[in-house]
């Protein structure tokens, strides 16, 4: 079979009403058209399993099935369920299409749903229809992480699970939505950039683990005694684990990559998201992904699954695979020359619960004949799932949740959601003159030009299902002043320069010039990672021409994944700002002109390095190591490992106003840990030369870190004549005598509200292992001694923090 999705994903959207199979074919679903069984028309005549009437209609008596018994633990009554299968009826459900026994009266289960950035059409789970023609689609993950508003991220997943569960009592979704995406982006060509939270591990954790709490948590029971009894809303699974960035580039495809991982990169870098999903987020799945690590398919990976997801870290669901992964790992990375039998054997037992594909319906049954597993390894994932259905309420219902239905999906207050946090997120990259934001008596005829002027669809990114609406650019536009379209391009690719002129013209004319330019799912996708981080073919002849002809200011704006370099348009003096708008979502439009007229200030931050364009001529995508390697001439990833010159910095983001840090007051300065005999000093690298003191470090679980804290204060002042946003963001920076350590790295961050001319005092604080700790050469997470730092934002604010070791 073709592997699943392609570029395809990216640019079906919702006009196509796509849902793309594991097998690369395309499933239109037409308006009219029902695909689930129990659906109709008006809704569905589903309501949960263990339904009296469900089972009378069967012909079946729900009394003499334990696994119904509301009464019993999940434990006992999955058990029930589980043996009275057959090893035949046991593998069939052991695929994303759950195929159901019908003489016990458990009906068929689509495991496969999307909801990355609202409920998506992606997966057969789910489908728009004439009852349901649409959900909210908010900005895509990138942009909304640029917010830096936890409460934000939370607050878009609750949304996003009421429309789903909305839609899985009208059968139009399922339960179990395989979102969000939490790779951090190492590369800025990645096609997948639009999924991510950026490039820094522990913000990715952080959305990561308050969109999966906005999905699942249930009111009232968001921490639970029993944490595989927790009610859930929705579940929610973080993926791709791991170690997976690349798509497709240079001839080098996920289906075949062998990612080269340090264990320090895998612990530093790769691996803690995933570990923050699942420990702080309480998230309910987790999915494998094609590619391999250090020679072995990762759902293939005893040590990665096993032992680390189920293992230390204690996840309360199932591990599922990218689809088709098991049939990429035979035909494709001819792991060990495994036949099918073998393999779905060899992932089976590493930890692998859920395939999907046909792998594990289709040879798990043959592989227990052949003695390859045994049918208890099948019963602990069959125990696993269903332990997650029943939690869901697929079993007895969730009451709570009985009375949603087609007016909560594109509710009102899910689109206003939608244009606040495309608002939120967007960047002021550059604001020369305080050019913005415009005014509408001075600025009434505007020139809105570019290939994204009118963009609808562009505005979605990928996994979106159909919008509520849209509003497109010079939609948002038209609400402040008169505007002239011109599209300058006739694709975000810009072919030929055949449409430059009639935007030339608009711009001669026009007391303001907006350009919408940057890229789009032709450009980065999954499946399509970029060669260069310039925008594409005429684009930049399009913006000089009409900033040079342009009668009033240039504003351009820049709708995009990944960084671009643009470094000859922030060199522009004639374009006097320049605004990251990401792919807004369906309001995106709107957003972007509020912005430009000032009715929200700007207060977003980049979550990515905007890079120069020689950067990503320096190494290959496949090379892993986030630290330089001096002997290729490789640079490092990322702002904790890159000091070189950028276009704009990770953390970058101007405002309408202007914040001062003042009265910092921290609780202490020093740290003294007090050790025992029991206690072991860990060497450390140092640079030639430095001062080695006599206890380098110590390994952070040898300490008792949970009586180690550090605090401060700072007061932010707006200063400036209007009211803003300010994100604080702090980083902590290791000793400087350590060699090879992260030039700084993030700790926390706040988005505060500052009336102009008040200020607000805000309190952080800081355990002092998880804040001050690095991972050594060897992989240790440990706290080393010596005088650290803390920055608080870009303010130039900061104070020391010595660590003794007593």
């Amino acid at each position: 079979m073709a592997k699943v999705l392609n570029f395809l994903l990216g640019i079906s959207l919702s006009i196509l009403l796509l849902n793309v199979c594991a097998n690369g074919r395309a499933v239109v679903n037409n308006a009219s058209t029902l695909s689930e069984d129990d659906a109709t028309p008006n809704g569905s005549n589903f309501t949960y399993v263990c339904d009296p009437k469900r089972f009378d209609d069967l012909g079946l008596e729900m009394s003499s099935f334990s696994f119904c018994d509301s009464s019993l633990p999940y434990p006992v009554r999955v058990k029930d369920l589980v043996d009275r299968m057959t090893i035949d009826e046991k593998v069939l459900q052991l695929g994303n299409h759950g195929k159901g026994v019908q003489r016990l009266g458990l009906p068929k289960y689509e495991w496969w749903s999307e909801a990355l950035h609202g409920v998506s059409n992606v997966g057969p789970g789910t489908y728009f229809d004439d009852l349901v023609p649409g959900a909210t689609s908010f900005p895509t993950v990138i942009l909304t992480t640029a917010s830096f508003n936890e409460s934000l991220w939370k607050t878009i997943g609750q949304a996003v699970s009421t429309e789903a569960r909305a839609m899985y009592n009208l059968g139009r979704a399922g339960l179990t939505f395989w979102s969000p995406t939490i790779n951090v982006l190492r590369d800025p060509r990645w096609g997948r950039a639009t999924e991510t939270p950026g490039e820094d591990p522990f913000i990715v954790g952080k959305y990561a683990a308050n969109y999966v709490r906005g999905l699942q948590d249930v009111e009232g029971h968001d921490n639970y005694t029993d944490p595989n009894s927790r009610p859930l809303k929705v579940s929610s699974c973080c993926k791709h684990y791991a170690a997976y960035d690349v798509d497709n580039w240079s001839g080098v495809d996920r289906f075949h990559f062998d990612a080269r991982v340090t264990e320090q990169d895998m612990v530093e870098t790769f691996l803690r998201p995933f570990e923050m999903c699942v420990k702080e987020g309480d998230a309910s799945s987790i999915m494998c992904s094609y590619n391999r690590v250090n020679g072995i398919p990762t759902c293939a990976d005893p040590k990665l699954l096993n032992q680390t997801v189920r293992g230390e870290w204690d996840l309360h669901g199932y591990i599922v695979s990218d689809c088709d992964s098991i049939e990429v790992m035979v035909d494709d990375h001819k792991f060990l020359g495994d036949t099918r039998e073998d393999a779905v054997a060899r992932t089976l037992k590493a930890g692998l619960d859920l395939d999907c594909g046909d792998y594990y319906p289709d040879f798990t049954g043959s592989a227990f004949r052949q003695g390859k597993v045994r049918e208890a390894d099948v019963d602990k994932s069959l125990k696993y799932l269903y332990t997650v259905l029943m939690r869901l309420g697929w079993f007895d219902g969730h009451p709570q949740y009985k009375s949603l239905g087609k007016a909560d999906v594109c509710a009102d207050e899910h689109i206003e959601l939608a244009a606040d946090a495309a608002r939120q997120g967007i960047v002021l990259l550059k604001n020369d003159n305080d050019t913005l934001p415009l005014s509408t008596s001075k600025f009434r005829n505007l020139a809105v030009v570019g290939p994204h002027a009118n963009a609808t669809s562009a505005m979605l990114g990928n996994y979106a299902g159909a919008p509520c609406r849209y509003r497109a650019p010079i939609d948002g536009f038209a609400a402040y002043g008169k505007v002239s379209y011109a599209m300058g391009c006739g694709e975000a690719m810009c072919k030929n320069e055949s449409l430059i002129f009639p935007a030339v013209r608009a711009a001669k004319k026009a007391d303001a010039t907006i350009i919408v330019a940057g890229l789009d799912m032709t450009i980065e996708a999954e499946s399509l990672d970029r060669e260069n981080l310039t925008l594409p073919g005429y684009q930049t002849q399009l913006i000089n021409q009409v900033t040079e002809a342009a009668k009033g200011p240039v504003i351009l704006v820049i709708m995009s994944a990944g960084g671009v370099d643009i470094s000859f348009a922030k060199d522009n003096t004639k374009i006097k700002a320049i605004l990251w708008a990401g792919y807004p979502g369906e309001e995106g439009g709107r957003a972007i002109a509020d912005i430009v007229f000032g009715k929200h200030n700007p207060g977003g931050r980049l979550p990515i390095t905007w890079y120069e364009e020689e950067y990503a001529q320096k190494l290959p995508m496949t090379s892993l190591q986030l630290r330089p390697i001096d002997s290729l001439g490789y640079p490092g990833r990322t702002y904790k490992f890159f000091n070189g010159s950028t276009v704009y910095p990770f953390g970058h983001g101007l405002s309408y106003t202007k914040f001062n840090y003042t009265n910092l007051k921290t609780s202490k300065r020093a740290i003294h840990i007090k050790l025992s005999k029991f206690n072991h000093c860990h060497n450390l690298n140092y640079t030639s030369g430095a001062y080695q003191p006599p206890c380098p470090a110590m390994i952070v679980d040898d300490v008792k870190c949970h009586d180690y804290h550090f605090d401060f204060e700072v007061e932010v002042l707006n200063v400036g004549k209007r009211d803003g946003s300010e994100v604080i963001i702090v980083y902590s920076q290791p000793p400087n005598e350590l060699a090879a350590s992260p030039i700084k790295q993030v700790i926390g961050f706040q988005r505060v509200s500052v009336p102009a001319g008040e200020s607000q005092k805000v309190k952080f604080k800081y355990n002092v292992c998880e804040s001050l700790q690095i991972v050594d050469s060897s992989a240790q997470i440990v706290l080393p001694s010596g005088g650290h730092t803390i920055l608080v934002g870009d303010s130039g604010v900061s104070f020391p923090i010595h660590v003794y070791f007593d």
